[in-house]
């Protein structure tokens, strides 16, 4: 059904068939004036007469925004029995804490279940959690969501609390960190996410204690995948370059780095040029540096 409502009214935003009413005007429309506003648009009676007045009022609405209304009702399908008037609810508190009209059609595309949010129980205790857990200000409440849309479809009791909690217990102490550069920790699941992955790590020959320390050292080990990213890497690592577990726990982040366009062909022209160089080295640098490291070794050799 959503490709079908899609389909018969869609707007492109790179290639308009008519002028578009901006994402400002909509958005600062007033809820008794927004079907006005809507209906005005020329592309309104354009829609198949089988889409319903008020669904083709959201389609527009969606599309005038920026975001693509068939993938939003694919994936909310509670957006076909959901009210223009709380939708544009959502919109205006969303504006009253400081996201940007601009910031709406990436926010949104990405969670589309915020739409049909409820404003006091689900949207509200959000904002009171980056507040009064995570001390971030009100003018920085932009700043996380959109590092972090999934702020915003994510229970406060049953998801965020817990997750920092977790977090904390493991020793995550700079909140600031978690709520600017690593949010989407504690966006996450602590029973099937976090857990198996620090799980993971002590099952491959680490104490509880160093799995710990390498988490903490790059928290990004926390969103890698265990079949997709840590056991493919941690084969090549073991097999290809038969390196020592001491050396994963002192860089961590080598699991951050591709295998296929950085590991293994930085470690194979290293090997060609029988140059062993440490793992931090050997990724962290640029490709100049790279380049220049191998020339000097070559030069040495010579």
């Amino acid at each position: 059904m959503s490709a079908a409502l899609s389909s018969s009214l869609y707007i492109s935003p790179k290639k308009p068939s008519c002028p578009q009413q901006s994402q400002s005007t909509i958005l600062s429309t007033k809820p008794t004036s927004i079907k006005t506003t809507l209906h005005s648009h020329p592309l309104f009676s354009v829609a198949d007469q089988t889409v319903t007045l008020q669904m083709k009022e959201k389609i527009l609405c969606l599309e005038l925004m920026g975001i693509d209304s068939g993938k939003a009702l694919s994936l909310n399908p509670c957006l076909c029995s959901a009210s223009l008037e709380s939708i544009e609810s959502v919109l205006h508190f969303l504006q009253s804490k400081g996201i940007y009209p601009n910031d709406l059609p990436r926010i949104l595309g990405m969670c589309p279940k915020i739409l049909t949010s409820d404003v006091r129980t689900e949207l509200h205790p959000v904002f009171m959690f980056l507040s009064n857990d995570l001390h971030v200000p009100e003018n920085a409440f932009r700043r996380v969501i959109k590092k972090c849309p999934r702020f915003l479809i994510s229970s406060v009791e049953d998801q965020l609390k817990p997750a920092l909690f977790y977090l904390q217990r493991l020793g995550f102490k700079d909140l600031e960190a978690l709520a600017y550069q690593d949010p989407i920790l504690l966006v996450s699941s602590v029973e099937h996410t976090l857990i198996p992955k620090l799980r993971f790590l002590e099952s491959i020959g680490y104490s509880r204690a160093e799995a710990i320390g390498m988490i903490l050292r790059c928290p990004a080990l926390f969103t890698f995948s265990i079949e997709n990213n840590f056991k493919p890497k941690l084969d090549y690592f073991m097999s290809g370059i038969k390196g020592k577990l001491e050396n994963l726990k002192e860089f961590p982040q080598y699991f951050a780095f591709s295998l296929e366009k950085r590991i293994k062909p930085r470690h194979l022209e290293s090997k060609e040029r029988g140059l062993e160089l440490p793992l931090s080295l050997m990724l962290k640098s640029t490709d100049e540096e790279f380049e220049q490291l191998l020339t000097k070794h070559s030069s040495v050799a010579n």
